[in-house]
């Protein structure tokens, strides 16, 4: 299999990152179907995806479809949802899932099929908090899973159109660390699309980074509703934001992951995203569940793997759930 016209493509979500994606996967020649609902559906199908981004505007035709079954069976396919969504979402996919296609989960969060491929003590070990039950494991075979981090900052202004103002990175890896055919496949679909994208042999160890970056920023947002530059740039946040961290990077070195970043950097990287609200200070002012779960408890779950406590992010947490809640009445 090869990047070509034949390649069949689709993005599940149409959401800010998925809308992304399709635009400019779409315009660099390679055609791509969406599953997408309502209003965002109607607007795609009438008028196509629009990006404004670095690169300027980008509108991109694609075929966008509510059915999975109207899609059929594809070569690769992007799953752009919240992490909430999976469980309702995950057993609707079998149409589009044949015993060769590729799955890429573009989510955020530590993901259902982290323990998958590794050897050791947790090898093949469940997250409750994310894969209660093995529900997401009963759905899709873990095998053909590619590992997936996105750093890229988007917001959608109106359904179908999406701006972000940040350089687009994707890195991929096999979640058994091993360099593949339909790594470099993927790879360089992404890359021919004008986005950034890495093959990395130790994915896992991006997924921290992204992970680092959620956990110390997310739940914060949604108690303070600060941007991701007033939350690693004012000294009262930072102060918070170093001992999240600081926990966090003990558990990510618990499970021999490398982050790439000393905490002053890291800070200063992300500050320098500017203006930005979080994905889930977006989900909480729109009054949409938060993916707590995955950003926060399963990272608490993963420490108590290691017998390590994580008390100032079990508050923070328990914070953004109190002020969730107290909002949603």
């Amino acid at each position: 299999m090869s990047v070509s016209n034949a390649l069949r493509v689709s993005i599940v979500g149409a959401g800010a990152i998925g809308c992304t994606l399709a635009a400019r996967i779409a315009n660099s020649g390679q055609p791509v179907s969406m599953l997408a609902r309502g209003k965002t559906l109607e607007v795609i199908r009438s008028a196509g995806v629009t990006l404004f981004d670095l690169e300027g505007e980008c509108q991109a035709t694609v075929r966008a479809e509510s059915d999975c079954a109207a899609l059929g069976i594809q070569d690769v396919i992007f799953i752009c949802t919240k992490a909430t969504a999976l469980s309702g979402l995950l057993p609707e996919l079998s149409p589009l899932v044949g015993p060769e296609t590729i799955v890429v989960p573009v989510v955020n969060g530590v993901p259902w099929w982290y323990f998958h491929g590794v050897s050791g003590r947790h090898a093949g070990r469940r997250i409750e908090a994310v894969n209660p039950d093995g529900n997401l494991s009963a759905c899709l075979n873990l095998d053909q899973i590619l590992g997936c981090v996105i750093f890229i900052t988007a917001h959608t202004e109106s359904p179908g159109v999406v701006r972000s103002n940040n350089k687009h990175l994707m890195i991929l890896g096999e979640p058994n660390n091993q360099l593949s055919e339909r790594l470099e496949l993927v790879r360089t679909l992404i890359e021919r699309s004008g986005i950034e994208a890495r093959a990395s042999e130790t994915i896992r160890d991006a997924l921290w980074t992204k992970i680092l970056a959620n956990l110390t920023s997310n739940p914060l947002s949604v108690i303070t509703g600060a941007s991701l530059e007033q939350i690693y740039s004012q000294p009262e946040l930072k102060t918070i934001v170093s001992k999240v961290f600081n926990e966090a990077l003990v558990i990510a070195g618990a499970y021999g992951a490398r982050i790439a970043f000393d905490p002053q950097t890291f800070m200063t990287l992300w500050a320098g995203m500017g203006n930005v609200r979080t994905s889930m200070l977006q989900d909480h002012d729109a009054g949409r569940p938060l993916e707590l779960a995955a950003i926060g408890d399963a990272v608490v779950e993963l420490a108590a793997l290691q017998g390590i406590d994580m008390p100032v992010t079990k508050d923070i947490l328990a914070l953004a759930r109190i002020r969730a809640l107290n909002t949603s009445h």
